[in-house]
C-alpha cells in the first residue's frame, strides 16, 4: 500500500527547533548531554508525528526516534532519520549508541512527560546516568514559536474571531439552554475546520470546547484554572454548558472558548448581551471596558524585554485602585492570580502574566490575555484574546474587536 503524510514539517522547521532547545540546554544544564523527551506533544513539536516513543535530542550528532508501535506512520510523517521500535526502558542506551549518539553521563530528563511509575522504571534503567529535569528548557523552547508556527496561529486566530464575532451571533438567542448554545457553537466551529480537540499540558487539566456560562452560572464554583466558573455538562465532565440553565433576558452569556486547527490553537472570550445594548446595566459596562483598558495596556507592553511578573502587578494593582479588586479575574474561590498564558500546541503553556514569571518576554511569543471580572448575581464580563509578541507591541491574532455583542429575543 502506498500512503502519503496528511502533512510533514519541513527538516529545517524541525532543525530550528533543535538548536534553540540545545541552546537553552548549553545554558540552562551545562552538564547535560542531551535530553529525553517523552510526552506526545513534546515529541510532535520537534519530529512532526504523534507517537507513542521516546526521543532523544544530543548535544551533537543525529537526534534519534524510539517508538513502540506505528513505525510506518513515523517514516511517512517525520523528517527524523535514525528510528527504530524499543520495548523497555533498559534499551535506550544500546540503541541510541547504536545510531550514533550515545547517552551522555548527565542527561535532560522531560520529568513532567512521565508518570511517577515510569520515572521510576527509567531511573532504575538508565542507573549509570544522571538524571536532570529538562521541563524549564523545554518549555521555553516552545514558548518561542517559529515563523513556520506562526503563520499557523494567525490562521486559527482569524477563523475563531469570525465564528465568534460573526457566524455565532446568528445562531443564538435568549431562551436557549447552555448545551444547546455549546451546540451552536461547535457547528460554526467544524464549519470552519476546527480539528474538535484541544489539548492541556499540566497533569491533570482537560479541556472541552471550553466554557459555556449564561449568566450567574460564569461565576458557579469552579475547579479550573481559569476565572470563569460554570456548571459544566455534569459533575464527571465539567466543560461546554448545562442542559438546565438557560440564557435569560437581561444577563451576559460568557464564551470562553479555544479553536483549533492543524495542531495549533488560539483562546478567547466572547462576552453576549441577552438585550438591547441600552438596557446593559452601568456597572457591567463599566467592568468591561475596564478589561478592555486593561487588556490594550498589556497589549501595548507585549513586547521582547518585558517582564511577566511587572506586567502582571501593574494591572493588579490598578484593579484595586479603580475598585475592581474583588471580582477582578473571579469572585471568591474562583480567582485566580495570573492575567494571561502561552499558547500554541497547548493552551497553557510557558509563560504564565503572573508572579514569580522573571523571564523577559521574547519577540515570536503568543500569549492569551484574559482580564475578566465577576459580578455577583449577574455574571461574568471582560475579554480574552490571543496576541504575538513583537517589538511594537502585542498583535492580536484574535480579532480588534473586544465589545459585547448584543443579542436580542427573537
Amino acid at each position: 500500500m502506498s500512503f502519503e503524510a496528511l502533512e510533514r514539517i519541513p527538516e529545517e522547521e524541525l532543525v530550528r527547533r533543535w538548536e534553540r532547545c540545545r541552546s537553552l540546554l548549553r545554558t540552562q544544564l551545562p552538564d547535560a548531554g542531551g535530553v529525553f523527551v517523552f510526552s506526545r506533544m513534546n515529541i510532535y513539536y520537534f519530529t512532526g508525528t504523534w507517537v507513542n516513543g521516546v526521543f532523544w535530542l544530543p548535544l551533537e550528532g543525529r537526534p534519534v526516534l524510539l517508538v513502540r508501535k506505528g513505525i510506518e506512520r513515523v517514516r511517512l510523517e517525520s523528517a527524523v532519520e535514525q528510528v527504530a521500535v524499543y520495548r523497555s526502558f533498559r534499551e535506550l542506551p544500546g540503541l541510541a549508541a547504536e545510531a550514533g549518539s550515545p547517552l551522555s553521563e548527565s542527561v535532560g530528563v522531560e520529568m513532567s512527560g512521565l508518570t511517577w511509575a515510569l520515572g521510576q522504571g527509567l531511573a532504575r534503567h538508565l542507573s549509570g546516568h544522571d538524571l536532570r529535569s529538562a521541563d524549564g528548557v523545554l518549555n521555553q523552547t516552545r514558548a518561542v514559536k517559529t515563523p513556520w508556527e506562526l503563520a499557523k496561529m494567525r490562521l486559527v486566530g482569524a477563523r475563531h474571531d469570525h465564528c465568534l464575532r460573526e457566524l455565532l451571533a446568528e445562531r443564538i438567542a435568549p431562551g436557549m439552554t447552555e448545551r444547546e448554545i455549546s451546540i451552536r457553537i461547535w457547528e460554526v466551529f467544524f464549519s470552519q475546520g476546527h480539528h474538535g480537540l484541544l489539548r492541556m499540558q499540566n497533569h491533570g487539566e482537560e479541556i472541552f470546547l471550553g466554557h459555556v456560562s449564561a449568566g450567574d452560572s460564569a461565576n458557579y464554583p469552579s475547579v479550573f484554572d481559569g476565572p470563569v466558573g460554570l456548571r459544566g455538562a455534569h459533575p464527571a465532565v465539567t466543560h461546554m454548558g448545562y442542559a438546565g440553565t438557560v440564557w435569560k433576558a437581561g444577563t451576559p452569556l460568557t464564551l470562553d472558548v479555544g479553536f483549533g486547527l492543524e495542531g495549533y490553537q488560539t483562546d478567547k472570550t466572547q462576552v453576549y448581551w441577552a438585550g438591547a445594548c441600552e438596557d446593559i446595566p452601568e456597572q457591567a459596562h463599566r467592568a468591561h471596558d475596564f478589561c478592555i483598558a486593561v487588556q490594550g495596556w498589556l497589549a501595548e507592553n507585549l513586547r521582547p524585554g518585558a517582564v511577566p511578573s511587572q506586567l502582571f502587578q501593574h494591572c493588579w494593582d490598578w484593579a484595586e485602585q479603580d475598585g475592581w479588586g474583588e471580582g477582578f479575574m473571579a469572585l471568591g474561590g474562583n480567582k485566580v492570580r495570573f492575567l494571561g498564558h502561552g499558547i500554541g500546541l497547548a493552551i497553557d503553556e510557558w509563560p504564565a502574566l503572573a508572579k514569580g514569571f522573571e523571564a523577559p518576554l521574547e519577540q515570536g511569543m503568543v500569549l492569551a490575555l484574559e482580564p475578566k471580572i465577576g459580578l455577583p448575581g449577574l455574571g461574568m464580563v471582560g475579554v480574552e484574546n490571543t496576541f504575538e509578541v513583537t517589538p511594537d507591541g502585542g498583535r492580536c491574532l484574535t480579532g480588534s474587536d473586544f465589545s459585547m455583542i448584543c443579542v436580542e429575543p427573537g
